[in-house]
């Protein structure tokens, strides 16, 4: 008997160092997301510990990871079930990051220099109120009705916020409990969005050419030498990856271990033809945040101009977008902005690339967003989803958007003359995207 219960217990031990050893990896996701993400809400976006551990990290297996929180340094470290722990730091204007192995904390960094001028204009296009203004072309009473029914039972759908704007009036907003106007939302992959928009905004400038080569000195001596701007903008490459969050892939060894997020798309083999091999890639836009960097004159350069050409230029001044170790922004996955801010890059689109009088990036490049990526079955453009193919089977096929994790949704809807922001902590079959946008579009004549 004492044989068998030795060989029981035997067997045991063998089968928790094997769970341990197989799932000891996937730690970095919990205790890297739970850092990180806790950071940023606390620091940057000024919501205390309690409400992101309650709202924000309260999902499997994120809500598993132990929290330590240092005021005085800003600093986070999270552990899972008491292993694989993780620093994260918040660093003014740049927001927070992971810290590696043997990373110096005290390294200096750069920052991005910021503008911000007072408007005498009503929003969007200044810091004035708007005065009332009715349509007669809007049933009031029908829009109302789909902005209340998209925070009613919120412990399912987890709505944070809508907006609607309608020729350039803000015809309904609404918040849930915690949240207003002022409050920062992580906008997640509608960073992607603002990402390529600065490649839009060059191109006009005459500093670039989508259908030019990238010119990354890696790929000069294979196949890969012949991938465009174009092809990467459009999700097209070939390159390999793999963009699954519940394990161990390329996004989550980028987002929770890289110091140079630029760098691991760029480092990936090529598996399939450009514009024949629609793969959507996290890694891509940041590849693409990193190639901008050849562009400028200077690693400061290449800070400013963000801001300067694209965010405080349309007053987006609650905005910030999060770098990595590297210095490169996280063009993939973090930026913050308020909701009505989220709305003015949505309004940007909306003007063809025209803020109050000045064009931002040529008429043509909404086009070129908006131009179904081949494979991608109509779903897909130049860093924007797109309704071509139906997606939303009762919405305006015209309808493009800049989309993220948990949600979030800037809807560009040139037909109606719409910008629709949906900010939350859900998305997917938590939220019923297609009745919304069909009844709000359906509410304006």
């Amino acid at each position: 008997m004492k044989k068998i219960l030795k060989i029981i217990a035997l067997a045991l031990v063998l089968i928790l160092i094997y769970v341990v050893y197989t799932n000891y990896p996937k730690l970095n996701i919990i205790s890297g997301y739970a850092a990180k993400n806790m950071s940023s809400s606390v620091f940057l976006a000024k919501r205390s510990v309690e409400k992101t551990s309650n709202e924000d990290n309260n999902f499997a297996p994120i809500n598993q990871a132990t929290i330590e929180v240092n005021e005085g340094e800003k600093a986070i470290v999270a552990s899972a079930f008491g292993l694989m722990q993780r620093k994260a730091v918040y660093r003014e204007g740049l927001g927070s990051v992971l810290l590696t192995k043997g990373y110096d904390e005290n390294k200096p960094y750069l920052v991005p220099k910021r503008t911000r001028n007072k408007i005498d204009l009503p929003y969007p296009y200044g810091d004035n109120s708007q005065k009332d203004t009715v349509f007669t072309s809007v049933d009031y009473k029908v829009l109302e009705n789909v902005v209340t029914d998209a925070f009613s039972n919120n412990e399912v759908k987890k709505t944070r916020a809508v907006l609607v704007i309608y020729k350039d009036q803000i015809l309904a907003e609404k918040y849930a409990a915690g949240f207003d106007k002022n409050s920062l939302l992580q906008g997640w992959s509608m960073t992607k969005s603002v990402t390529a928009t600065i490649y839009g905004i060059l191109q006009k400038q005459g500093k670039l050419k989508i259908n030019d080569k990238t010119g990354i000195a890696s790929w000069k001596d294979d196949e890969r030498a012949n991938i465009t701007i174009n092809d990467l903008l459009h999700m097209n490459s070939g390159l390999a990856w793999e963009e699954v969050y519940k394990g161990i892939s390329d996004v989550t060894k980028m987002l929770f271990l890289a110091e140079d997020m630029s760098k691991v798309q760029e480092e990936k083999k090529q598996v399939g033809k450009p514009n024949e091999s629609w793969n959507y890639s996290s890694g891509t836009s940041n590849l693409l945040s990193g190639l901008l960097r050849k562009y400028f004159d200077s690693h400061q350069d290449y800070l400013d101009f963000w801001y300067s050409a694209l965010i405080d230029k349309i007053g987006m001044h609650s905005m910030l977008v999060e770098a990595d170790l590297a210095g490169n922004y996280v063009g993939s996955s973090y930026s913050w902005a308020t909701t009505r801010d989220w709305a003015k890059f949505g309004l940007l689109y909306l003007h063809k690339g025209n803020w109050n009088g000045e064009q931002l990036f040529d008429e043509s490049w909404v086009d070129y967003v908006k131009t179904p990526t081949e494979t991608s079955k109509g779903v897909y453009g130049g860093h924007f989803w797109l309704n071509a193919g139906g997606k939303y089977p009762d919405a305006p096929k015209d309808i493009f958007s800049a989309n993220g994790f948990q949600g979030q949704r800037v809807f560009i809807i040139p037909s109606k003359d719409l910008v629709i922001v949906r900010m939350g902590l859900v998305g997917g079959a938590g939220f019923d995207f297609n009745l919304f946008l069909k009844e709000i579009t359906e509410s304006v004549e």
